[in-house]
């Protein structure tokens, strides 16, 4: 199975989870984790962990992110990495709404990890604009 987990500090994450489900629909594959303000990392880790209880090393992830090198990403990286989830994570940052419903849209099609990657990187790049 293929999972999205939104990784991000305070309450974007969370705020892609919803916004994810007023658009398509609730998703049980979708995971949200922020980074609350004052929040240590080991408990952020501690519901990292938590959001993960069902992956298992079987399992694909997909990690979106909203700062690359961030400690919402690092800690989420840490976490899958104690699963035993090794080259089967596909991580990518800069988080918008546009990459998460291509993550989405792809995990429902099927779709292998490389073509996910790719629609999300044209979706979310193609999404910024100056308007």
């Amino acid at each position: 199975m293929k999972y999205l987990l939104v990784a991000s500090h305070a309450t974007l994450a969370r705020g892609i989870k919803e916004a994810l489900e007023m658009l398509l629909g609730a998703r049980s594959y979708v995971l949200a984790c922020g980074m609350e303000d004052g929040m240590t990392p080991d408990a952020y880790r501690a519901g990292v962990f938590q959001a993960l209880d069902s992956v298992t090393s079987e399992d694909e992830v997909v990690v979106l992110a909203d700062i690359a090198g961030g400690s919402p990403l690092k800690n989420a990286l840490v976490a899958l990495d104690d699963k035993g989830m090794g080259d089967k994570v596909l991580v990518l940052a800069g988080a918008n709404l546009p990459m998460a419903i291509s993550a989405v849209m792809g995990i429902d099609d099927g779709l292998d990890l490389d073509a996910i990657r790719d629609a999300m990187l044209a979706d979310g790049s193609s999404a910024v604009k100056q308007v």
